[in-house]
């Protein structure tokens, strides 16, 4: 393992349970040097989405972690770092159950094992499956039949008004 792969994973483990507190989950964690500092990269997402007090919130107690971490560990981040917490954006690759049941609602074009893909809105995800409205049919995936999926910009919905 290298020193950024074990500096990622130390990082995972520490923030983890501070990010849980806040209500929000880990989504991804990267760890890049800019310089003579270290890039910390954090993703977080809850059901319904993360506000900007959301994110300023978790900022702050991921920081006021580091910080007292570097003076336990200070080889962890080497030093000055720079942190940035951020939600997924729309570009996030579906892979788990929790990514499309988030997205309820959305059109999304599903990636599937056998090499095909499907285009529809999520109706509903839990667990096992996600199901969707393919052209007004409801069509269920099991999540072993997907690989992962990708939500389609929608600039103006079917039937929205303009």
């Amino acid at each position: 393992m290298s020193a950024t792969d074990a500096s990622r994973a130390r990082l995972v483990q520490l923030l983890t349970p501070v990010v849980e507190a806040t209500g929000h989950e880990l989504e991804d964690v990267t760890v890049s040097p800019a310089g003579k500092r270290q890039v910390v990269r954090i993703v977080i997402d809850k059901d319904g989405g993360s506000t900007l007090d959301d994110i300023a919130e978790a900022s702050r107690v991921v920081s006021d972690l580091l910080d007292a971490a570097e003076g336990e560990e200070p080889e962890l981040l080497g030093g000055a770092y720079v942190l940035e917490v951020s939600s997924p954006g729309v570009d996030r690759r579906l892979t788990l159950p929790r990514h499309w049941r988030r997205n309820v609602g959305r059109l999304v074009t599903a990636g599937l094992a056998d090499g095909t893909s499907v285009t529809g809105r999520v109706v509903s995800a839990d667990d096992a499956e996600v199901v969707l409205d393919v052209d007004g049919h409801q069509q269920p995936l099991s999540f072993g039949q997907l690989t992962s999926g990708a939500v389609q910009v929608e600039f103006a919905r079917k039937g929205d008004d303009a």
